[in-house]
């Protein structure tokens, strides 16, 4: 089955040009927002590993070498469209617009760190397995009914295919034809367990054929491959078309949380043939002509600079209301709660 859904590539692993039709969709103003992006997130993810590593932020999951994937996808949507991530993909948030202060907040434990910025449809990180694409579906249906073209991306792991809320949202985007990207990132690995061991499947994009949705496998480690796949689904979805299985095959090179460790399931060896998406986009740039040193440079800096301020607005944040563990989850507090709630604040006013 993997024979009917081959690998779509771009670029190879030396960042030469394999597709010579798609050379003239690629300009200078494209490859520099794909690497300003790529390296931002990165260089997000490395601090966040690092502050975790520190005790200045919670159990954080790394997404180092699916950086193509999310900024490639990420890139191809428009100011109106809808993401639903899961907990691996705050570097498509970032990508799409998420404040990177709260976006820290988010993994320090903090409730502001759900709010995205005004006018941007972007959920919360989904830690639940699956649950982000019945509510991708259902985002994606309202615009429909609506009539507006906006669409909505679901993120998620080869892991999420094993649960139920995998096949009834593909099952109800079929039926509907609601304008939905179902976008897995196939890193491999669902927490500790191998893909052959998740499924007998041999690809994610077969699933797609029972639900008659078209579905397209792409290196997920060519930010070209997975941008331009994904703009054909969008227009195609926007036009009427309906939802699109996207199957990104990639790697995530480190550990599945800052709390796990991968040595005690993944051989030692294993990935290490995997070029690093970011050497692969450099490498094209220098195949190509698109490689500037002072834009290189500029971007650093500029990088760095954002980063730490950003660290340290989450640092000096005013501290949480307390009242948050008790407030907006039921319209009318039962009476237990009420008592836990007035215990608790009396014990603060005693400090």
């Amino acid at each position: 089955m993997e024979n009917g859904y081959p690998l779509k590539q771009i670029i190879d692993d030396q960042g030469n040009l394999l597709d010579a039709a798609s050379k003239s969709l690629i300009d200078q103003e494209l490859v520099q927002k794909a690497y300003y992006h790529m390296y931002r997130i990165r260089t997000f993810d490395k601090k966040a590993k690092s502050l975790q590593r520190q005790g200045r932020i919670g159990t954080y999951p790394p997404f180092q070498g699916q950086e193509a994937s999310q900024v490639g996808s990420a890139l191809a949507l428009r100011e109106n469209d809808w993401l639903f991530p899961t907990y691996r993909d705050h570097g498509a948030m970032l990508t799409f617009g998420a404040d990177m202060t709260r976006t820290f907040l988010y993994w320090n434990g903090r409730l502001e760190g759900c709010i995205p910025p005004e006018g941007k449809n972007i959920f919360p990180a989904a830690v639940p397995i699956a649950t982000q694409i019945l509510h991708a579906v259902g985002a994606s249906w309202a615009e429909k009914r609506k009539g507006t073209n906006n669409i909505a991306i679901a993120y998620f792991g080869d892991g999420a295919t094993s649960e139920g809320d995998f096949h009834e949202g593909l099952n109800f985007a079929s039926v509907f034809q609601t304008p939905t990207i179902l976008f897995n990132q196939n890193n491999g690995y669902a927490i500790s367990v191998p893909f052959e061991r998740q499924m007998n499947s041999r690809t994610v994009a077969q699933k797609g054929v029972a639900y008659e949705i078209p579905s397209v496998r792409v290196d997920g480690n060519d930010f070209f491959a997975v941008y331009f796949e994904m703009r054909k689904a969008a227009e195609r979805a926007r036009n009427g078309g309906g939802p699109t299985l996207i199957e990104s095959v990639t790697w995530r090179t480190g550990a599945h949380t800052t709390a796990d460790d991968p040595t005690k399931y993944r051989p030692e060896d294993k990935g290490k043939d995997i070029v690093d998406p970011l050497i692969r986009l450099e490498r094209f740039m220098k195949n190509e002509g698109f490689w500037e040193e002072n834009f290189i440079q500029s971007t650093h800096e500029k990088i760095e600079h954002e980063i730490e301020l950003a660290v340290k607005e989450m640092e000096n944040y005013p501290k949480p209301n307390v009242e948050d563990l008790f407030n907006h989850v039921f319209a009318k507090l039962p009476d237990s709660l009420v008592r836990q709630k007035e215990s608790y604040l009396q014990l603060l006013r005693g400090k």
